[in-house]
């Protein structure tokens, strides 16, 4: 949702949730995805030498 235009804060934020309100509920995250701290973590590359 652009607010861009509105300058006034207390304004602006009204309406984002007003359009928050009004939005339809968004779906649940499924059960095989991972978010944040469970996500597998990229193992640490050797360290020394540069490859390139």
């Amino acid at each position: 949702m652009n607010t861009k235009a509105i300058t006034d804060k207390v304004e602006r934020k009204k309406v984002k949730r007003a359009a928050r309100k009004k939005a339809a509920p968004k779906a649940k995250r499924a059960s095989g995805v991972a978010r944040g701290s469970m996500k597998r973590k990229v193992r640490k590359m050797a360290q020394g030498q540069r490859k390139r």
